[in-house]
């Protein structure tokens, strides 16, 4: 039987934590003070986000890779996100990780995210380092995290081993880190130098044949698709006869076109990759996430990375309004389709599904937000489409229909405690705790319906006034709650075509919050504002004022309309009702009815009332 030894020159870690802990801004100054760049080099801000969508909204999407040199020993660094609905990128990023530093704001301490995330990381037996972050903070509570931290190893089961972990402090915005509150932190040594004192270096069997399994895919326009993953056993060499063992077992022969590691943020050729090293291969073309890479000789594939079920489903439609094509230069359902399908091959937890409806695809994910950041991603690139509103994906078992369920943490003033929970009540939300820490914040957390939980929040920031603070991590399926209404407000639908005109508009505002200006182009059945009362109401935005040769003894007042806030495109997804269409071009997000006509759908309402009634 053969021995398993570590490769000490290299270092494979993962940074963990929840959204806005500062974790790249803790890669940011890991790679100056390593060394990476020159003393008087003008860098960027937040190097590893490097998609447009990532730096407008200052979160992480997708998992990255990067490594740093420090003491001869390369420590590949893997950047995950904090964000829930991203999960399948976490899991796919721990496949490559032997350890993980766990990020923790010294004032929210761990947040329902960071259950997430660490939770995958328990499972797969990775060595953890805690680090406290933003200790400089007013409202800091280091100790009080720590305690919190413990608490949360101890509900995930954690072991003895597990819950010795290394303890650092850390200031990442300045670069610093510490053993203790009393120590004076003067740069991050301490933290690279436990990372390779804790840390173990990546095990492998000298005697195995080469093994690598493939974690994540790129592009490139000169190679080809790109497959990165962590080598398990083995030495693969420039010009290597491989194969890769696809999901079925069945094997594709290939030649190593070219090989590169992480060096910094770049990518570096080598001619040898070893055991341990996180390693890029081009040389194939059809290849998925969670192949193994192996020896013709001696094929023997990996266990494949697996990933938690979709929760959310989205149909994805043609555009067929009256404006369609006008905008977007992808628009066709092939296009749309071979679009999705692409993304599968990216991101392991995005489901793409034919239906029998050839122009309507089904997509499922992991929650609204990742659906959200596909729908942008996509629109950005030129194509037009339709979507509808977010679906749960529900099981029946034992005959009993079981929905997805979310564990969700509030956190606001104290005068709003009311409100909040009156409101998740009635979206059959359970509360199981409150924390009030006497300083005028409470902290709850509920159990609610995930299904719910979709156009929530833009409501909670207008009962808190802008304060609150939301977050919600997928918690199991649980038995169905009962029927909730999705929206208590109607839509004010146009019932013609043509330009949006103000003096229509100044006497539709008592109706309701309007989502159009003056001068916007409208059709019959598009959504132009949100109804004060529960039904929908037609209505005309084009009518202008009747004029006669009759002259008054005043003047016409001027027409002042109240200012018109941008609807976002996560609030049109959580706004939009089951019988409504979202229409995304790359210039445009407009809100309509499925069904068009006014006139049919009256007469489709009336046919439901008649079934109802008999």
């Amino acid at each position: 039987m053969s021995s398993i030894l570590r490769n000490d020159s290299f270092r494979n870690i993962a940074i963990i934590a929840h959204v806005d802990h500062g974790k790249t801004t803790l890669v940011d100054a890991m790679f100056r003070q390593s060394g990476l760049f020159r003393a008087n080099q003008e860098t960027d801000d937040r190097l590893m986000d490097t998609m447009d969508l990532e730096r407008e909204r200052g979160i992480t999407i997708a998992a990255k890779n990067c490594s740093v040199l420090w003491k001869d020993v390369r420590i590949n660094i893997i950047d995950t996100p904090g964000h829930a609905d991203f999960g399948g990128e976490v899991e796919r990023a721990l496949s490559m990780a032997d350890g993980a530093i766990l990020l923790v704001d010294a004032s929210e301490g761990p947040l329902p995210q960071t259950r997430f995330v660490l939770k995958k990381a328990l499972e797969a037996d990775l060595k953890i380092i805690v680090i406290i972050n933003k200790i400089d903070r007013n409202d800091a509570r280091p100790d009080d995290v720590l305690d919190e931290i413990y608490d949360l190893l101890i509900d995930l089961d954690a072991s003895d081993d597990q819950l010795e972990f290394p303890l650092l402090y850390a200031i990442g915005r300045d670069g610093i880190a510490m053993k203790s509150l009393n120590e004076k932190g003067i740069n991050l040594h301490v933290l690279l130098d436990t990372i390779l004192k804790e840390i173990p270096g990546p095990s492998h069997d000298p005697e195995a044949p080469f093994q690598m399994l493939v974690s994540d895919l790129s592009y490139s326009d000169y190679l080809g698709r790109l497959a990165v993953g962590k080598i398990f056993n083995g030495t693969a060499r420039f010009r290597d006869n491989l194969v890769c063992i696809g999901k079925n077992g069945e094997s594709i022969s290939l030649k190593v076109s070219k090989l590169q590691v992480h060096d910094g943020i770049k990518l570096k050729d080598v001619d040898e990759v070893q055991s341990g090293d996180i390693a890029v291969m081009a040389g194939i073309e059809d290849v998925k996430i969670g192949d193994t890479i192996c020896n013709r000789q001696t094929p023997k594939a990996l266990p494949r990375i697996s990933v938690d079920e979709p929760t959310v489903s989205m149909d994805f439609t043609i555009n067929n309004s009256p404006f369609a094509g006008k905008e977007g230069k992808y628009v066709q359902s092939s296009r749309i389709r071979e679009r999705l399908l692409k993304e599968t091959l990216l991101n392991v937890a995005i489901q793409v599904e034919n239906t029998k409806d050839r122009d309507r695809i089904l997509v499922k994910g992991r929650g609204e937000f990742q659906l959200a950041i596909l729908i942008e991603t996509i629109r950005r690139e030129g194509y037009e489409f339709s979507v509808g509103r977010p679906e749960v994906i529900c099981r029946y078992k034992n005959g009993k229909k079981l929905e997805p369920v979310e564990k969700l943490l509030v956190d606001c003033e104290e005068r709003f405690l009311g409100v909040v929970t009156e409101k998740l009540s009635l979206r059959k939300g359970k509360m199981t705790s409150l924390v009030n820490n006497g300083k005028g914040r409470v902290r709850i957390e509920f159990s609610v319906p995930t299904r719910t939980l979709i156009g929530y929040r833009d409501e909670f920031l207008t009962d808190t006034r802008g304060t609150g603070i939301m977050y919600s991590l997928f918690d199991g399926y649980e038995e169905f709650r009962g029927d909730c209404p999705s929206r208590f407000t109607g839509s004010i639908v146009a019932d013609r075509t043509g330009n949006a005109v103000p003096y229509a508009l100044f006497n539709l505002e008592p109706r309701g919050r309007l989502f159009v200006l003056p001068g916007n182009p409208v059709y019959e059945g598009m959504i132009i504002g949100e109804h004060n009362r529960s039904q929908d109401i037609a209505v005309n935005p084009c009518k202008e004022k009747k004029l006669s040769n009759m002259r008054a003894s005043g003047k016409d007042d001027n027409v002042i309309l109240s200012p018109i806030k941008p609807i976002t495109l996560e609030q049109a997804i959580s706004f939009i009702r089951e019988d409504e269409l979202l229409e995304i071009t790359p210039l445009s997000v407009r809100m309509r009815k499925a069904v068009l006509s006014g006139q049919k759908r009256h007469t489709l309402r009336a046919a439901r009332i008649k079934a109802k009634g008999s």
